[in-house]
């Protein structure tokens, strides 16, 4: 069963990507951001205003993380004059690289901006090696 919705999910998420839809009846609307990488590791910065901070949801499987968040549309509404604000559901997905600490990701959301930071791997850190002095145990015959 889980191999099976590995294959759903995955072809969603590729109709999605191709043709900037899903197969799931319900919309789902884009989320405007910003992303960049520097010398820390990857960060992002989306907006999501008047989103309720409890209806965002951040999730990493394999290398791919996911962000979902909810606008409810407002009920009893009469007489609308206007209607230009989006309601409903949000999406977006990252393809992170093998070399950041997916492990230890900081989120932070304020004023209507979702910030994620994801570190840099151990092993994606520059680093300097120790050259050992000694004499040599080989010996050149000729």
């Amino acid at each position: 069963m889980m191999m099976q919705n590995d294959v759903l999910r995955d072809f969603d998420r590729l109709v999605q990507r191709t043709f900037n839809t899903q197969l799931s009846p319900e919309r789902v609307n884009a989320m405007p951001m910003d992303a960049w990488r520097d010398e820390q590791g990857f960060h992002a910065e989306i907006d999501l205003p008047g989103i309720d901070p409890e209806s965002i949801d951040v999730a990493i499987e394999r290398n791919v993380m996911t962000i979902r968040a909810q606008r409810p549309k407002p009920e009893g509404r009469r007489n609308v004059l206007g209607n230009e604000r989006v309601w409903g559901h949000f999406s977006r997905e990252f393809i992170l690289g093998e070399h950041l600490d997916t492990e230890n990701i900081s989120a932070n959301y304020a004023d209507g901006v979702l910030s994620l930071d994801i570190g840099l791997a151990e092993s994606a850190k520059p680093r300097k090696i120790k050259i050992l002095r000694g004499k040599s145990t080989k010996s050149i015959t000729r």
